[in-house]
C-alpha cells in the first residue's frame, strides 16, 4: 500500500499558492504506515495528487514538499536539484568558490543548507527526511565537486523540533582551514568551529554596502563575530574600527583575520549592551555604528520581548552617534517583520531626540534567495540610517 497523506478539505490552498509545508492539524487521514522521514504522497481531500515530500508525525510541520510531480526521490533527484542550485550561484557570483549553494526551501530542498567554502562543503540539516537522505546528498556533492571534505554542522536549535540530535560531524575527508576572499579581504574559515557553517555569508553584500559610509570615520562594530564589518570598514579607509563580541573564541578568530589582512581593527570581549552603556558614561562618540546581533527570537511567542531588545539597542546606539552619523542595523529573525524592525529604530530616535532617515534597506545576499510565497525564507533585514 502506498504511503499517502490526505488533507482536510480546502487545506491545499497555501500549498497551491507556492508554500511548501503542511502542518499536522491540516491532515485528514494517512494511508499506509509512514515513519519519521519517509517519502510520502500528498493528496487533496478528494484524492487528487498534489505532490511528494518528507513526512514527520512528530513535528508541527508534518509534510515538506519536494516535488509537485510523480517522480522518484533518489540519487538522481538530489544530483539534479543540487546541480540546478549551483548553476544559479555561478550566475550570481561567476568566479566565486565560496557561497551558499543550497538555501533550503528556496532551492526546493526543504531542511537542507549547503555552503561551499572553496574545496570544502558544509551541510546544515533541519528535517528528519533530509537527515535520512544525507548519503545521497554527499554522493551528489562528490560527483559535482569532488570536495576534500564534507561536514555536517547540525548544531542548530531548530533540529529539536524534528527530534534530531544537535551535533557536528565529518561526513567525508579531512577538513582543514581555508581562506575566503571577499572584496579582496581574506577570512580564515574553519567549517567545523566557525559561526553557522563557518561564516556569515548572508551579510556579504551588506558588508560591501557599508564601505561607502566609512572613509575617515570612526566605526563601532557591535556583535562583530569574525570581524567582517570592521575589516571592511578599515579597508575602506575608516580612521578607527572597534569590534565588540561576548565570545572570546570569536574575537580570537577576528584577530586572525586582522593579521591576515594587515589592517588596523581593535577588538574587545564584552557584553554589547553593557559596553554601550559604559561608552555612554564616558561620552565616547562614533561616526558609524553597526549592530548585527544574533536572533532575539526563535518563535512568535517572544516577538514582543525581541522588539523591546531592538528598541533598547537602537536607543543606546543612537546616543553614541555623532551628528550626521550612520546607523547600520540588522535583524536575522523571520518572525520580526520588516515594518516592525524599522519601527524600533524610529521609536528609539524619538525617545532620544534624534531623527533617522532610511538610506538603504537590504536582505540576505542573492545566493540566499527568497520565495515570495514563503515569508519564512525572508529572514534577514539590514537597514542603513542617516542620523541627526
Amino acid at each position: 500500500m502506498k504511503k499517502q497523506i490526505v488533507l482536510k478539505k480546502n487545506e491545499e490552498k497555501r500549498l497551491i499558492s507556492g508554500h511548501q509545508w503542511i502542518f499536522s492539524n491540516e491532515i485528514e487521514k494517512i494511508h499506509g504506515t509512514p515513519e519519521v522521514g519517509d517519502v510520502v504522497e500528498l493528496l487533496r481531500n478528494d484524492g487528487a495528487f498534489l505532490g511528494i515530500g518528507f513526512y514527520n508525525p512528530h513535528s508541527l510541520i508534518a509534510f515538506r514538499l519536494l516535488t509537485r510531480m510523480q517522480e522518484e526521490i533518489d540519487a538522481d533527484f538530489f544530483l539534479h536539484r543540487i546541480e540546478q542550485a549551483n548553476q544559479l550561484r555561478e550566475r550570481i557570483y561567476p568566479q566565486a568558490t565560496t557561497y551558499r549553494m543550497v538555501h533550503s526551501e528556496s532551492d526546493f530542498l526543504p531542511g537542507l543548507i549547503i555552503d561551499r567554502y572553496n574545496e570544502y562543503c558544509a551541510l546544515q540539516i533541519s528535517s528528519a527526511g533530509m537527515e535520512r537522505a544525507t548519503p545521497l546528498i554527499c554522493s551528489a556533492l562528490e560527483t559535482l565537486f569532488h570536495p576534500k571534505a564534507i561536514v555536517a554542522r547540525n548544531d542548530a536549535n531548530t533540529r529539536s523540533l524534528e527530534n534530531l540530535p544537535q551535533e557536528n560531524k565529518i561526513l567525508l575527508g579531512t577538513p582543514g582551514e581555508t581562506i575566503y576572499n571577499e572584496e579582496n579581504i581574506h577570512f580564515a574559515i574553519d567549517i567545523l568551529k566557525g559561526q553557522k557553517t563557518g561564516f556569515f555569508l548572508d551579510q556579504r553584500e551588506n558588508r560591501k554596502a557599508l564601505r561607502r559610509y566609512v572613509a575617515k570615520k570612526s566605526v563601532l562594530d557591535c556583535f562583530c563575530n569574525d570581524g567582517g564589518f570592521g575589516l571592511h570598514a578599515a579597508a575602506a579607509g575608516a580612521s578607527e574600527a572597534l569590534g565588540i563580541d561576548i565570545s572570546e573564541a570569536t574575537i580570537e578568530r577576528a584577530k586572525v583575520n586582522v593579521r591576515l589582512n594587515s589592517l588596523n581593527v581593535n577588538f574587545i570581549v564584552a557584553d554589547v549592551f553593557d559596553y554601550l552603556k559604559e561608552l555612554l558614561r564616558s561620552q565616547k562618540k562614533f561616526n558609524v555604528i553597526v549592530l548585527d546581533p544574533p536572533s532575539f527570537t526563535k518563535n512568535k511567542r517572544t516577538v514582543a520581548t525581541a522588539l523591546h531588545g531592538y528598541k533598547q539597542l537602537h536607543t543606546l546606539a543612537l546616543q553614541l552617534l555623532t551628528d550626521d552619523g550612520i546607523l547600520a542595523t540588522a535583524c536575522c529573525s523571520h518572525h520580526i517583520s520588516e515594518e516592525a524592525f524599522l519601527s524600533t529604530a524610529q521609536i528609539a530616535s524619538l525617545k532620544v531626540g534624534r531623527s533617522v532617515r532610511l538610506l538603504e534597506l537590504h536582505g540576505a545576499a542573492p545566493d540566499h534567495p527568497v520565495l515570495p510565497a514563503m515569508p519564512e525564507t525572508r529572514y534577514l533585514k539590514f537597514a542603513i540610517f542617516a542620523v541627526q
